[in-house]
């Protein structure tokens, strides 16, 4: 019997199958994390918080998208979930599917990827040169990730805060995630994001102190505090993926907490199954699958149109190889032209030709 394989253009990252982590990118980067060797200037970050980043494994940029976006963006989540801001009574709903990953049941996780006003965050400047700050490169792809509505508890809506990794720290990830603030965070009562910056630090010390099989994603978090990191609309949170974290409950009396996950690594340009998946994602509305992502039954997200994109955005959807094959079939073409024009007209015309057909069709 043949083996039964799965066309590339809808196979995202398989390793995330049965454990967490966004399988719309690799589980690790090739490239390691910017350190500062080749002494390039900083894009967002400060001085300062590049050292709060490093000691920390966390680093929050103000104001990475402005107020109006951050409000069109959340009015958006509240309309595509059929809830009223206005009134809690529409706020708690059954789940429309079930999550493999059962710490995330009743957080409010949003089954929206794709739409337009996501893109529009995902391809923000500021966002990106953030990332850049990161990374060290500008050759990124970003993660197609979701949004999050985070209600206060309720009697059958409750929910643990809990701590997590999404990659196995064991493994040093060369990853990161990133969250950002679509109302203020403020209020530590309000669910939000927390981590554990102790033992990020110490990790290496801490697991000589755990029982050889201790669950590799959720940490014993026996006398750590977490840390509820505060922010504002329009803020971005990015962390390092060895960062233990999670959703904290949200004890508020009517606050509701609002997100988008967005996030950056570098391209996989030689990884030809998650980059079709990727074009087939963003082209047909489509959600990764994964431990952590249920997908939407109702497939919501069919009524919208494929967002466009900036050449940003098409940068950070895919890396080079479509870019690639684009400028060498404009070549192919322009010299072309170029040959039929050489036979009438001067060289520098014809090659002015090839310029310009190179310029427009790449």
């Amino acid at each position: 019997m043949e083996k039964e394989t799965i066309p590339p253009a809808t196979r995202s990252n398989l390793i995330h199958h049965d454990i967490p982590g966004n399988p719309s990118t690799a589980a690790s980067s090739s490239v390691k994390l910017n350190d500062r060797s080749s002494r390039e200037k900083l894009r967002v970050l400060s001085e300062d918080d590049w050292t709060f980043w490093i000691r920390n494994g966390y680093v929050i940029i103000k104001q990475a998208i402005s107020l109006e976006q951050a409000k069109k963006t959340a009015t958006f989540l509240w309309n595509f979930e059929g809830k009223d801001s206005g009134n809690p009574e529409t706020w708690y709903t059954a789940p429309l599917s079930e999550m493999k990953m059962k710490e995330l049941s009743n957080t409010g996780m949003v089954e929206v990827y794709n739409h337009q006003l996501l893109w529009e965050n995902r391809q923000n400047k500021r966002i990106y040169d953030a990332f850049c700050d990161i990374w060290g490169t500008e050759k990124l792809w970003v993660t197609i990730d979701r949004a999050n509505l985070n209600f206060p508890i309720r009697p059958g809506h409750e929910y643990k805060g809990f701590i997590h990794w999404d990659y196995d720290p064991e493994t040093k990830p060369q990853n990161v995630q990133g969250v950002l603030a679509l109302v203020d965070q403020t209020d530590e009562n309000m669910g939000g994001f927390q981590c554990i910056p102790e033992l990020y630090r110490t990790y290496d010390q801490w697991k000589l102190t755990q029982p050889d099989d201790r669950n590799h994603f959720k940490p014993d978090t026996t006398g750590l505090t977490p840390t509820k990191v505060k922010m504002e609309a329009g803020d971005l949170l990015i962390f390092n993926s060895s960062q233990p974290h999670g959703i904290r409950v949200n004890n508020s009396k009517d606050k509701v907490r609002i997100a988008q996950y967005i996030s950056m690594m570098p391209a996989e340009e030689d990884n030809e199954d998650i980059r079709q998946w990727r074009i087939s994602s963003w082209r047909e509305r489509k959600a990764p699958e994964g431990f952590a992502f249920p997908g939407d039954p109702l497939q919501r997200e069919q009524q919208y149109s494929a967002a466009e994109l900036s050449p940003l955005g098409k940068k950070l959807r895919i890396k080079s190889k479509t870019c690639g094959l684009r400028v060498f079939l404009s070549i192919k073409l322009g010299e072309a032209i170029q040959e039929k024009l050489s036979a009438s007209y001067s060289s520098k015309l014809a090659s002015k030709c090839l310029y310009l057909c190179i310029e427009r069709l790449s």
